[in-house]
């Protein structure tokens, strides 16, 4: 049954990448299209997450042969690029909210933020729990770490969700901004920690735990 629970959890990291890749594409070419900041950086995370789903795919694999075994190379340089990439992503936003403020510009319309929130919501939530149950069944903290962490990337949904509602009905100048501002802590947040984890340090719950 053990190899049956971690072909289950690879395919459930697998799931995770390919969806990253599409919700990734569809979010930024929308958020091009629309003009819509918080969307278009939501979208770049989720590319920025594909990397991390690469380096929790290698765990699966590493710990289904010894869950003793110390992080392997590929872990730790995906977690250094992810690090980067986060970085990248917050100073990107940061230069998006200025340009966005000097020239008073507004989104054509966030309607495709609202949807894109409310699809990532129930994905993650779904994944949150499929990979608790996973982990458990295994024994695995490395993968129920997993699946707790996934609460911040239901924490940025939230966020463009939040932002793209205000402005579809109310029509407030700087939701999106904020919204922007909001990812950009997430990014932060979530980059140093990636950074953490690859020196072997212990850190609060991201979506980049790595850690046995």
């Amino acid at each position: 049954m053990e190899k049956k629970y971690y072909k289950i959890a690879l395919w459930l990291a697998i799931f995770t990448i390919g969806y990253n890749i599409i919700e990734g594409l569809v979010s930024m070419w929308l958020g091009f299209e629309d003009e819509t900041l918080t969307l278009f950086g939501f979208g770049a995370d989720s590319f920025i997450e594909v990397m991390s789903g690469l380096g929790i795919m290698t765990m699966i694999l590493r710990i289904r042969q010894n869950p003793d075994s110390p992080k392997s190379t590929f872990e730790i340089t995906a977690l250094k690029i992810t690090g980067v990439a986060f970085y990248l992503l917050s100073a990107g936003l940061l230069a998006g909210i200025i340009l966005a403020l000097e020239n008073q510009h507004k989104p054509q319309t966030t309607f495709w933020g609202v949807i894109i929130s409310l699809v990532s919501i129930a994905v993650m939530f779904w994944l949150m729990k499929a990979k608790n149950g996973i982990g458990k069944l295994l024994n695995s903290d490395p993968i129920i770490a997993d699946s707790n962490c996934t609460k911040v990337c239901i924490y940025m949904s939230v966020v463009l969700l939040f932002s793209s509602l205000i402005y579809e009905y109310t029509g407030f100048a700087y939701a999106d901004v904020i919204g922007a501002a909001g990812l950009i802590y997430f990014s932060i947040t979530e980059g140093m920690e990636a950074f953490e984890k690859a020196k072997g340090i212990s850190c609060s719950c991201s979506c980049h735990d790595l850690s046995v």
